[in-house]
Parts: structure tokens; sequence; C-alpha cells
């Protein structure tokens, strides 16, 4: 299918690896000119080598810490206008709610809420002005369910979904829309840190561990990356111009709900 994007520019952030690093192959596979993001400068060069390899299109790293000021205007630097825009930042690790301090809780409030809404005041007028624009938020199940031990994930992403509602209907009219996608168990780096931390709670092994989020799925399985990937390059399609402020769940069931 042809997503109507090629030679559209994209930046996707936190894709040296897992879910972002997913969205920026699948973008790439559709003719997109894609800026890929992380800390690491060695596994992000890595990881656009690899993708320019696969998919023929030009990748280029830009190395830097998107929550801050200086991380975003890098990337600004090296894509002042882009079409498409995919936030994404790792969440804070599995913790016992009473264990996060007032540090803990700005800083994750900054890297899931803050850091997003920030890019997009930044780029979200450019897009307007040129008639188009994707902006994908890449959330979590737990904005719509709880998850033990990412209370502080869950709220700050619960907390850019509503900031974000509004700003979505307000530039619909110029072909920008802005959506969120929310994984379940998807089998990237941070879900099988979660297992491992899971595990050792239970007292139980983590392949038993595996077992047991397996079994909480309708799906009885665990999620690829690349199936998520590939539903974040449709909303970022000329195709999905009517879609807007909406929470698309990838998660093979596991938020059991008729609405």
């Amino acid at each position: 299918m042809d997503l109507g994007i090629n030679g559209r520019t994209a930046i996707v952030c936190g894709s040296s690896r897992g879910l972002g690093r997913a969205c920026a192959t699948s973008l790439a596979r559709a003719g997109c000119t894609v800026v890929v993001n992380g800390i690491d400068p060695t596994r992000l060069a890595a990881t656009a080598d690899t993708i320019a390899r696969e998919t023929g299109a030009r990748v280029i790293p830009v190395a830097g810490d998107v929550t801050t000021h200086e991380g975003q205007d890098r990337l600004l630097e090296a894509c002042p206008a882009p079409d498409i825009l995919i936030t994404n930042a790792g969440g804070p690790p599995y913790r016992d709610f009473r264990e996060i301090d007032r540090a803990a809780m700005l800083a994750g409030v900054t890297a899931n809420m803050v850091t997003p809404i920030e890019l997009i005041q930044r780029t979200v007028d450019g897009m307007a002005e040129r008639g188009f624009g994707r902006i994908v938020n890449i959330t979590s199940v737990s904005v719509k369910m709880p998850v033990l031990g990412l209370d502080l994930s869950s709220g700050a992403r619960a907390g850019l979904t509503a900031f974000l509602a509004g700003v979505a209907r307000s530039v619909a009219h110029a072909n920008v829309t802005i959506n969120n996608l929310l994984p379940g168990f998807i089998d990237t780096d941070r879900f099988r840190s979660g297992v491992t931390a899971n595990a050792a709670t239970l007292g139980i092994s983590e392949r038993d561990m595996r077992a047991r989020r397996e079994e909480q799925v309708p799906a009885r399985r665990i999620g690829t990356p690349e199936e998520f990937g590939e539903a974040c390059a449709f909303l970022c399609s000329a195709q999905a111009g009517y879609i807007t402020g909406q929470n698309l769940l990838m998660d093979g069931g596991l938020h059991q709900a008729a609405f």
C-alpha cells in the first residue's frame, strides 16, 4: 500500500532502538527522509546505517537528549520543517509509587508530558502553514488501565493525552493530525526489563513471568515492534488525514472495554 508520504521528512524521537526504531524503519520504508535520535551516539549511528541499508532511505542521526532544550534544538537544526513528528521518550523505571520522590515525579512529567508538548509547539504551526502534518505520540496502554509499577508513566502520559485533545481539534482544518499510539506488551527492552522486575518481585522465573503476560493477552502472544511501526506509519499516511485526536491501542486486546 502506498501511504502517500514518499518524500516527506520525519523526526522520530528515541529511535535508536525499540518502538521508536520500528517507527523510523516503517517511515523510511514508506519513502520518508527520517531523522533518528538517541542518547548513545554509537548505537544511534549503527541504527541509522541499518535502516538506510534496509530501506534505501536517507536517514540522519542526531544524538542528544530530547527531554532537554539543547537536544530539541539539535533535532530542529537537522530538520527545521518536519512533515511528521513522532514523540517518544523512555518512561520511568518500574517502581512502587511510595518510592517516587518529587524530583523523580518532575523528571517523569518532563520526559513523558512536557517534552512532547514542547516539540509540538515548535513544529505544528509550520505544518499547518504547509497544509500537511502528522504527529504521533507514543504513550502506553497504562493511560487506559493500571499497570503495577508504572504509575508515574501512566500519570504523565494521561496528562499529555488530555492536554493534546483540544490541540488536535484546533489544527485539524489545516490537514494536521495528532494521535496517540498506546502499546501494550510489545517485545522491547523495556518490556523485558519489566518482566525481569516483576519476576523478582513475585519470586518466579522470567520465563514463567513472560508466560503470565502472554496469558493476559487475548491474542495469546507478545506484540512485535514491526507491527507497532507499521501502525505508526499508517497514522502518518495521506489516507489517515481524517483520523485525529484518537488513542490507538496496540495491545492484542489486553484492555478489555467496549469503548
